[in-house]
């Protein structure tokens, strides 16, 4: 029996029963891009998209800051080639399982295969950067978490002894 991940790819799984219940739980935990020599922008953004429809990945020709102003001609069209806008000739698996934090698909975005981009999410009717939420999981901000802050009180009366 064959059985289509999340990567696009055919696994067998007629080995045995312990193999099924092994892929099929890697399946639910693992989530990857393949990003090729000949994806095209769309490519990546879609299947990102299909994974967090509440998150939206950018391409940049250019790296942008944290909560830096990005200039609308600075921003990449879908269906530019990779192959245009990469520094680093590499492909393979990018990683953006549910416990990941923006930051570090951005980083591994950025020092695996050279591209600029960014994680935005949606609030209200604007996209905005993962600015200051970098560090939520890619499930925490495509769900809207936001970090409790706890807050001290002081006690209404000094302890004695």
């Amino acid at each position: 029996m064959k059985y289509v991940n999340l990567y696009t790819e055919a696994v067998d799984e007629g080995c045995c029963w312990g193999c099924f219940y092994i892929v099929s739980a890697f399946k639910a935990v693992v989530m990857q891009i393949y990003i090729s020599e000949e994806a095209i922008v769309a490519d990546i953004q879609d299947k990102f998209h299909e994974i967090y429809p509440k998150l939206k990945l950018d391409f940049f020709r250019d790296p942008v800051g944290e909560g830096e102003h990005i200039p609308k001609n600075s921003r990449v069209s879908p269906d530019t080639p990779i192959e245009k806008i990469r520094m680093r000739h590499h492909f393979g698996w990018l990683d953006v399982s549910h416990y990941r934090t923006a930051l570090a698909v951005e980083h591994d975005l950025d020092h695996l295969f050279g591209l600029n981009a960014k994680i935005l999410h949606k609030s209200g009717s604007l996209w905005l950067q993962a600015t200051g939420r970098g560090h939520l999981s890619l499930e925490e901000l495509s769900a809207g978490d936001t970090p409790k802050k706890s807050t001290f009180h002081l006690p209404e009366e000094p302890e004695t002894e």
